[in-house]
């Protein structure tokens, strides 16, 4: 009997250790189960032929086409020594060349004849101007024609076009997953009975068959639906089990007390608070009043005040007698932050000093770079519990620091920090703190659902009165020099009204930012990204000479960094040419015109995030997008659609799609390839909220899932320890 390779059976054993080696190392797929789950990217039907029109799009990509021949010729060079054999196939809209070279024009002449049709793979590329594919893998698809039936059976057929490497085609992928499907039957299904026959999905097995072995499109998505429920709910459930052990820990609940810290703050503010930060600070203090640890993600649009709730819940818990410590991502965020809490409490941050407030606290900053006098007083104050509110950068993390009584932590930026970071400083509490994690970078719903998912989400999306709107414009430099002139002319209009300007690019350029060194991550004949250090110079020299024009970026000493950040607060430097160092946080009300140069090298997100620094006081915001690409290209469709809109939410649904999921369970956070596949979470919003209903369900009947052990092996084979871990770490 025909050996059934065990789903957990490393892939040597089936597929010999050559291929195993391959699929290991290029598309991180180490056993049967993996196989499995390594979906077809699309199909082709051999009785039609594949569009070639999309290929444009895909220069230096590995691809897999289904086509026919429409002519082959061997030419002759080097007079008559050398041979090429070209052969051009069409899908009957649009043709492409393949090429052979010398004596392997032979075989692939004699398979190849016009009108035969073939799957080809190979990576795209152009030769004088012509799109071509040089010496493709290829598998003929031929058929007895002689047997009616079993041709016409062939050409129905739907061919699975697997995500591929140059060392293993498509076609082989598909060899390989034919050794292991039969195992498919051993597949323990994760979804419990009740749940799987309410929804009319398919079982587990015959949705594994079907995803790679259709009969009709009617199977495709029979098998996708059901493979999209598993990866939500799975997913969903290892979320609802975090929520639910949160709600099992104990923790302090911290009240602030009544004409205390936070009245007398409330009292002095100059301004009324939005109608958002009054819901959300409610939403944040009835947290802080339970006795188990709030868990909550604030995120708001950039300039939607959300410092302001974050202080109000921080001095809530300084009058419940606790600490709380924010943790910033730089230095210069953690000095910003330190400078305007500091300003905003004003005598109320001066709790036991000479002229503070006799119900104020002490609020210290905690940074890498401060000189050892004032870090001994500072891990002072903390300890005997003299300073109530600490801001700081990793330092904070340190085992040197301790605090009397840490009750809040607040993360600002939460992308930018290490899990392992996050934990470390929860841990300094007696019991586990308060957690409120910050965010400027919109999250769609269902994003914040999936990857956020053990957090409560409130979100800030209305502007403080008084803010102003911002113009954007993108600036075709290559097509239309005169626009980047006129860009200068603006930012010299702007300064010459007492305003000040930042100048926004991609690279250092001190030397140790060599693009040489880094010519893989650029495109092909792509000129360097630009960089601070030569912008600076050019637009001294050129442009903007006679204003005073100065550098920002993240290898400058501390100490030289803070000084530029003070001077250009205070007015005196008018020009910042800086690298994204001042994404987030950087407040300088008096900014009112942005250049971003390269924009095209940037995330939709990100220019969203810088544009935010400017129109920040009573004067409208201008944000100039410099860009040489074509019009035609994506890259200047995605600046249109950020030129198109200030909503950071639609803004950040199309970054989304355009970067799809690839990240979504915290790639970057835990180095783990991301365990969605099938699902993807803007399109498939609706699975994955009934998915978090289910799951919240499931869990509240049963957490630790005794009665679904199918399930529970599922949770084990999607959390491997360090995704297991980056949740509990969330």
């Amino acid at each position: 009997m025909e050996h059934v390779p065990a789903l957990d059976e490393d892939l040597k054993k089936t597929l010999g250790p050559a291929t195993a080696k391959v699929l290991a190392e290029q598309l991180g797929l180490h056993t049967a189960l993996d196989l499995l789950h390594h979906y077809p990217r699309r199909y082709a039907e051999r009785g039609e032929l594949t569009s070639l029109a999309e290929l444009a799009d895909q220069i230096d990509e590995h691809v897999t086409v289904v086509a026919q021949v429409a002519d082959a010729r061997i030419l002759t060079f080097n007079g008559g020594r050398g041979k090429r054999l070209e052969v051009t196939i069409t899908d009957g809209s649009g043709r492409l060349q393949l090429v052979f070279f010398g004596a392997g024009v032979h075989k692939p002449h004699k398979d190849l004849l016009p009108g035969s049709r073939a799957m080809f793979a190979g990576k795209v590329s152009r030769f004088n101007h012509k799109l071509q594919l040089a010496h493709p893998a290829y598998e003929p698809l031929g058929g007895d024609a002689s047997d009616r039936d079993a041709a016409a059976a062939f050409a129905g057929q739907l061919i699975p076009i697997y995500p591929a490497c140059a060392k293993l085609e498509s076609w082989k992928i598909a060899k390989c997953v034919d050794a292991v499907l039969p195992s498919a039957q051993d597949a323990v299904d994760p979804l419990p009975p009740a749940l799987r026959e309410g929804r009319g999905l398919v079982p587990l097995t015959e949705a594994l068959l079907k995803i790679h072995r259709p009969g009709t499109k009617a199977d495709i998505e029979y098998a996708r639906q059901r493979l999209k429920w598993d990866e939500a709910f799975v997913l969903q459930v290892a979320l609802a089990r975090r929520r639910h052990a949160d709600s099992q820990l104990p923790a302090v609940p911290r009240r602030p007390s009544p004409g205390g810290l936070l009245d007398a703050f409330d009292a002095k503010l100059p301004f009324t608070l939005t109608q958002g930060q009054q819901t959300v600070s409610k939403e944040i203090f009835d947290d802080l009043a339970t006795d188990h640890p709030m868990h909550r993600l604030l995120q708001g649009e950039v300039g939607s005040g959300k410092t302001m709730v974050a202080l109000r819940a921080m001095l809530a818990v300084v009058d419940s007698g606790g600490q709380a410590a924010m943790l910033a991502p730089t230095e210069v965020l953690a000095q910003q932050h330190h400078r305007s809490i500091t300003e905003m409490m004003g005598e109320l941050a001066e709790g036991g000093m000479l002229g503070g407030s006799d119900r104020g606290t002490k609020v210290v900053l905690l940074t890498g770079s401060m000189g050892m006098p004032a870090r001994r007083q500072a891990l002072l104050d903390l300890v005997t519990g003299e300073a109530g509110i600490v801001i700081g950068t990793h330092a904070l993390i340190e085992d040197k620091v301790q605090f009397h009584d840490l009750g809040l932590v607040v993360v600002d930026e939460q992308h930018r920090f290490g899990v392992e970071q996050r934990d470390a400083l929860r841990s300094k509490g007696k019991q586990p703190p308060h957690l409120l994690v910050m965010t400027a970078t919109p999250i769609p719903r269902t994003v914040a659902m999936t990857v956020f998912g053990d957090l409560e989400t409130s979100v800030l999306d209305q502007l403080p009165a008084g803010r102003s709107p911002i113009a954007t414009h993108v600036v075709p430099s290559k097509d239309k020099p005169h626009f980047l002139a006129r860009a200068w002319e603006r930012v010299r209009e702007e300064v010459e009204k007492g305003h000040q300007a930042y100048v926004v690019c991609p690279r250092i350029g001190d030397g140790e930012d060599d693009p040489k060194k880094k010519a893989t991550e650029d495109d092909g004949d792509r000129r360097p990204p630009l960089a601070v250090v030569e912008i600076a110079e050019q637009l001294t020299r050129g442009p903007l000479a006679g204003i005073g024009v100065e550098v920002l970026h993240g290898r400058m000493d501390p100490a030289d960094k803070d000084d530029v950040m003070r001077r250009f607060a205070a007015g005196e430097v008018k020009v910042l040419v800086a690298t994204t160092v001042i994404e987030v946080g950087v407040n300088v009300p008096n900014s009112t015109v942005m250049v971003i140069m390269d924009a095209d090298r940037f995330g939709v997100s990100q220019l969203h995030q810088l544009r935010g620094r400017v129109g920040r006081g009573s004067a409208p915001g201008l944000c100039l997008l410099v860009s040489e690409m074509h019009e035609a290209s994506p890259a200047r469709a995605r600046l249109a659609a950020v030129a198109a809109t200030l909503d950071g939410f639609e803004l950040s649904r199309i970054d989304l799609e355009q970067r799809r999921e690839g990240d979504v369970l915290g790639q970057a956070q835990s180095g783990v390839r991301s365990s969605l596949r099938m699902l993807a979470v803007i399109e498939d919003e609706e699975v994955i909220a009934e998915a978090r209903e289910e799951a919240t369900r499931v869990v509240a009947e049963d957490p630790a899932l005794e009665r679904l052990p199918g399930l529970r092996t599922a949770l084990e084979a999607l959390l491997d320890t360090e995704r297991e871990q980056y949740l509990e770490k969330g």
